[in-house]
């Protein structure tokens, strides 16, 4: 058994390091025209430093060789075979110092087809090989997809370039887009050699998992005190240090006891998010049933904590646990870790599972990771220091009332955080129930009751009594009652950007415009209040949007601006953070207003499309039907973009011209009016 425990920790530790692995080599794929029925097919190799990528000639005993498979086709044959740069030949020490041809840096690799019908055809296959460095070599197998259409009585390419990666591949069987009720084949064109579109999903910023990381870690000193947990701290202590012969032997045990709920809360974490896989966890956050569903767990967990019932596991189970404890050994501190797992779980579960759902939502398994490992990591923290220094024991302030009065914030804290699952599934619907200015009345009560609670204006039914207001209560009231007063001016269309991300966008509300339509949005800053182009309506913070790409193409090629294409969606936290933080400052609203024209897609929006525009397609390998508005958006978006991250931004000009790279999250307002100014500037030197 001390094998297995030993295995398992052991197998938690090296997760973290395989889904930080790195490629060494990406691939870009464009063609060129170079007759009426023949095109040149380039594939470019970008290779790290260090690393190799080896000839097609085979070297025997070497190397596997970069070996190109075309499917075979009736539209197209090749012309000759793939051409390669002049290879640079030198002993590879990772081959015993074989004499072998590679490439470093770049290296081009180009093939001739000719065409042989009329009708559009798709050139696919994929590249096989492997890249190494003196002391490892990694395989790789990324495919490709070349496509064509006709153009009266030629055959042009229409997909000049994309990139793959070595990893997470997703590439789609065929590509189509709708336009005027008909399906055709279509593809991203490129304006500029610097600009490259991943064929895989955008990877999260580090940044993304520091701030699991850290809401984890604040949601475990959250869950430290409870009373379910505060009152374990000494208690297991104080078993450790007495039971054990030395100290240290005390320090070691209780470092272990604490190792053991790091493994059992992140094997937890994983174990959820692989069950239900990262993708659909993801999915299922734009899923209506879904956030009715959290909704209604977080109310019950939120009147839990207020007081009107206990929610435990069965007492068999975790009586069974409990006595496994008394093994001793490294078998029995973990199950007393395990044990103290089930016995919070009544504090620890709700703050779990919304960590597990904001962490999931990252559509990897490294978000659980380290959300859990943040929040277990705080949870086992006290044990090893208060070990280490059982002096410390005595500083700690004594079980009482005020654990159940942390419970109770928590209920009302829990309460705020269940409305915004409500308000997913109101938006993604468009029901128009929850708007900005109801959801901010409801928040207004839920604080305002939570400051009374704090002041101890009521009670409720396991408070102690209270004889006084003590100075931690009454500079908390303040600061709540402070964030009850800075919510007010919201009602009135104020952007409230301390909580962007959770009330609703500002023009989903009952006024847009402001109560009395007396908004703060000066008519010099932007086109907010001049008329709105055809088919386009008023977005975050008053821009002028379309929700429809076609006829915002065809308004941009009209009026001759660049395009920010906006994949967001309604349940998407950090969509409405990018509009209530970066999209408001006067500067931004103002580019994107009068500098750009704006799409917003809407990945998630559940209205059913027209009949004639419900196709199928495939998608991912697997058929299926577009069916609503979100489908077609995320469609495009897989399969034209190569990406399924929201937010992500494009600038592109009518013509489907892409003037900048992709960029997603990023709270900076001067980084992200740098991007903004970077494409707007392509655009008007290609005029």
């Amino acid at each position: 058994m001390k094998k297995i425990f030993l295995l398992f920790l052991f197998f938690v530790l090296q997760l973290s390091f395989v889904y930080g692995q790195k490629q060494y080599v990406t691939w870009s794929f464009s063609q060129k025209k170079i007759s009426a029925d023949e095109f040149e097919l380039v594939f470019k190799a970008n290779i790290e430093p260090t690393w190799h990528l080896y000839s097609q000639i085979e070297t025997p005993e070497g190397p596997l060789p970069t070996y190109f498979e075309f499917e075979k086709s009736k539209d197209y044959k090749l012309v000759g075979k793939v051409i390669e740069p002049k290879p640079t030949e030198h002993p590879e020490p990772v081959f015993d110092n074989l004499v072998v041809r590679y490439f470093a840096n770049t290296a081009t690799f180009k093939q001739k087809i000719k065409a042989l019908s009329n009708k559009p055809f798709v050139v696919k296959g994929f590249i096989d090989g492997m890249a190494c460095n003196e002391s490892m070599c990694q395989k790789f197998s990324p495919p490709f997809d070349f496509s064509f259409k006709i153009e009266g009585a030629e055959v042009s390419a229409i997909s000049s370039e994309s990139t793959t990666t070595l990893s997470e591949i997703v590439v789609p069987d065929t590509t189509v887009q709708i336009e005027n009720n008909e399906v055709q084949p279509i593809a991203v064109k490129q304006h500029s050699d610097d600009v490259v579109i991943s064929a895989t999903p955008e990877k999260k910023e580090s940044a993304t998992y520091w701030g699991l990381f850290i809401a984890g870690f604040i949601g475990g000193l959250a869950a430290l005190l409870t009373p379910c947990v505060f009152p374990m701290i000494p208690m297991t202590v104080s078993f450790f240090t007495k039971q054990s012969k030395t100290k240290a032997a005390g320090i070691r045990n209780a470092i272990i006891y604490g190792i053991s709920i790091i493994a059992i809360y992140i094997a937890l974490g994983l174990g959820v998010t692989i069950i239900f896989g990262a993708d659909a966890m993801n999915n299922l956050a734009t899923n209506v049933w879904f956030n009715l569903a959290f909704f209604i767990l977080l109310v019950v967990f939120a009147i839990s904590f207020l007081g009107a019932f206990e929610i435990t596991l069965p007492s068999g189970f975790v009586n069974k646990m409990d006595a496994k404890s008394d093994k001793g050994g490294l078998i029995g501190i973990f199950f007393m870790a395990f044990t103290l797992g089930l016995v919070s779980f009544s504090c620890t579960g709700p703050i779990i599972g919304t960590l597990l759902v904001q962490a999931a939502s990252t559509g990897a398994l490294a978000g659980p990771f380290f959300g859990m490992f943040g929040f277990s990591l705080a949870l086992a923290l006290p044990f090893g220091l208060f070990a280490a220094f059982p002096g410390w024991l005595n500083s700690l302030p004594k079980s009482g009332g005020w654990l159940n009065s942390v419970k109770v914030v928590l209920g009302f804290l829990e309460l705020a955080l269940a409305m915004k699952f409500l308000s997913n599934a109101d938006l993604v619907v468009q029901a128009g129930i929850l708007t900005r200015e109801i959801f901010i009345v409801i928040w207004i009560v839920i604080f305002a009751l939570l400051g009374g609670y704090l002041m101890g204006w009521f009670k409720l039914s396991h408070d102690s009594e209270m004889k006084y207001v003590s100075v931690p209560r009454l500079m908390m009231a303040i600061l709540v009652f402070s964030f009850t007063v800075y919510l007010i001016p919201g009602l009135w269309g104020a952007p409230l950007k301390l909580i962007s991300g959770f009330p609703p966008p500002d023009f989903y509300s009952e006024s847009p415009e402001g109560f009395g339509g007396r908004k703060s949005i000066s008519v010099s800053e932007t086109s907010t209040h001049e008329d709105l182009p055809e088919h386009a309506h008023r977005g975050p913070n008053g821009i002028p949007a379309f929700d429809d790409y076609y006829l915002g193409l065809e308004y941009a090629k009209k009026v001759n601006k660049p395009i920010l294409i906006d994949f967001t969606g309604w349940a998407c936290v950090n969509c409405r953070k990018m509009e209530g933080q970066v999209w408001s400052d006067s500067d931004v609203k103002r580019k994107l207003s009068k500098d750009f024209v704006l799409i917003s897609l809407y990945v998630d929006d559940k209205k059913k499309l027209p009949a004639e525009l419900q196709v199928e397609v495939k998608w991912s390998g697997s058929e299926r039907k577009l069916s609503s508005v979100g489908d077609r958006w995320s469609y495009l978006q897989n399969t034209m973009y190569k990406s399924s991250t929201q937010p992500q931004y494009w600038i592109i000009d009518g013509d489907e011209n892409h003037y900048s790279d992709s960029t997603s999250y990023d709270p900076d307002i001067k980084k992200y009016i740098q991007w903004l100014d970077k494409g707007l500037e392509k655009f008007n030197a290609k005029k």
